[in-house]
């Protein structure tokens, strides 16, 4: 064979090989094919004839169970329809034991209403007879009425005057008891609250007092000094005269001066300036003229801060400066020798304080306390009462009406009708009446005991009084055949009311009435 031919050959062979191959892998995927079918469908005859078991079996379940389900409901039907009998029987008895009961009751309305009729007749029947009574009775009563005119001899008319005479004066005396009553517990009442009030307030005021004078001694290094101040021919002290207003009294009182002066102010000027003249020595007209004038501008600056403290102390705001220069004045100022600024300051005090006691704003209290005697700053050049002039200044200086009402009725010229003008009053007869605090001229005090016995002794029936407790109380006796017991109250009360309208006064005075009958016999 060719050799040529030998490639020929070998590639037909390996293409036989190659074709050979693809054939029987055809074969061999036909086979698989035809085998898996052969499995599938037998799987799936399996598949199909379990799937019919379990349907026949569901189906076999099924009608167990619906015919186990329509068991229960026929005895569920059967157990609520005896339930629902059952309820229906007791429902029907309910309603026959209501309308059992709805007859009985109509029954006993129809039985009340029967009686009522019955009652209501009789009622009417007996007011008929009442009536024609009542028209017996008033024919009666008016025959009574005409046999009682006769047989007293008084008409109607005068039959009532004289009851309502007898039954006045019955009433007269229960009067007086109730008076007596009500007087008694409303002294022990308010005195009580009063001095629990005035009490507290004095303790929280405890201030000294010290009284004043109307003359100011200055001390001399020496008696030499005396007739430098006199100077040659009197010029010197008629300049110190002439530009104070004081009087220089120089007597035999070793080492002093006496400046007597009713007015404070320039009292104290004259002072400070004799007090400076004599530290430095040089005493002539000019040199008087200009001390006094520093002494004047002292004073004044002396009277701005003594106002300022007073405000500040009393804790107000809103005072108008000329009133603060007014205030300062006071400190120069005096009453019965008791310093009228401190009075003042102590008013107001005493005056806040029982305004708080009671509830009251206590600035307005302190306001009117502390301007109450403002009236005694202006000297003897302005007309009228320092109660005049206060209200004046008041008024001018835009102060409420509360305020000028308290400084109005201070000292009861015009009857106090608020609250703070009666703690005003209270506060200005505490702040008098401490021990100290004012004196008193005998003379005075002996014509107002006297006046005050006077007053009582002028009634009617008293037989003699006595003014005891320096002039605090007045104890009475009276003549018990002219005065019963129950006219000692009523007189008692008209002796006060006299006593507060003709007397001034400091406090209160007690009126004690003393009625007493005595019998006396002896055994033999």
């Amino acid at each position: 064979m060719p050799v040529f031919e030998l490639p020929v050959l070998i590639g037909a062979a390996v293409g036989a090989l190659v074709i050979g191959g693809l054939v029987a892998a055809l074969i061999a995927y036909r086979a698989g094919i035809a085998h898996r079918k052969k499995t599938a469908e037998a799987q799936i005859g399996s598949a199909e004839a379990e799937a019919e078991r379990i349907l026949k079996d569901a189906r076999t379940q099924a009608e167990a169970a619906k015919k186990e389900a329509i068991v229960k409901a026929k005895d569920e039907i059967y157990h609520l329809r005896n339930e629902s009998e059952k309820e229906i029987k007791e429902r029907r008895a309910d309603v026959q034991r209501q309308e059992r009961r709805l007859q009985q009751k109509e029954e006993s309305l129809d039985h009340k209403i029967e009686n009522y009729e019955k009652k209501e007749e009789a009622l009417h029947e007996r007011q008929k007879e009442v009536e024609a009574r009542m028209l017996d009775v008033e024919a009666l009563k008016k025959s009574q009425y005409e046999l009682l005119e006769r047989l007293s001899g008084f008409t109607k008319e005068q039959a009532k005057e004289y009851l309502l005479s007898s039954l006045s004066e019955e009433l007269q005396h229960d009067k007086a008891v109730k008076l007596a009553e009500y007087e008694t517990q409303l002294k022990a009442e308010a005195d009580l609250r009063a001095r629990d009030v005035i009490s507290h307030a004095i303790q929280r005021v405890a201030a000294d007092q010290v009284a004043e004078s109307t003359v100011s001694v200055v001390p001399l290094p020496n008696d030499e000094m005396k007739g430098r101040i006199i100077g040659r021919e009197g010029r010197n002290i008629r300049a110190i005269e002439t530009l104070t207003g004081v009087d220089l009294i120089i007597d035999d009182t070793p080492e002093a001066i006496t400046l007597s002066g009713f007015d404070p102010v320039r009292r104290e000027i004259a002072r400070i300036a004799m007090e400076r003249l004599i530290s430095d020595g040089r005493i002539h007209p000019a040199r008087i003229e200009e001390m006094v004038n520093k002494a004047r501008r002292e004073v004044e600056n002396t009277i701005k801060a003594e106002g300022e403290r007073a405000i500040l102390e009393t804790g107000l705001r809103g005072m108008n400066p000329e009133i603060v220069k007014l205030l300062g004045r006071l400190r120069y100022r005096t009453s019965y020798g008791q310093n009228v600024l401190d009075h003042s300051m102590e008013v107001a005090f005493l005056s806040g304080i029982m305004a708080s006691e009671l509830g009251i704003d206590p600035e307005v209290a302190r306001r009117a306390g502390l301007l109450h005697d403002i009236g005694k700053s202006v000297d003897h050049q302005v007309e009228g009462s320092h109660i005049e002039i206060g209200v004046d200044i008041a008024r001018k200086y835009k102060e409420s009406e509360a305020v000028v009402h308290a400084i109005q009725a201070h000292h009861g010229d015009v009857e106090a009708k608020t609250v703070v003008a009666c703690l005003v009053q209270a506060a200005d007869a505490i702040s008098a009446a401490r021990p100290g605090a004012r004196r008193e001229n005998l003379e005075n005090y002996i014509k107002r005991l006297e006046k005050l016995e006077e007053l009582a002794n002028s009634f009617d029936g008293v037989e003699r009084s006595f003014a005891i407790q320096a002039g605090r109380e007045v104890r009475i006796i009276v003549r018990p055949d002219k005065v019963s017991d129950d006219e000692m109250v009523i007189l008692a009360r008209d002796i006060a009311k006299k006593i507060e309208s003709n007397m001034d006064y400091p406090g209160q005075i007690k009126v004690n009435l003393i009625r007493e009958n005595r019998a006396v016999d002896y055994a033999k």
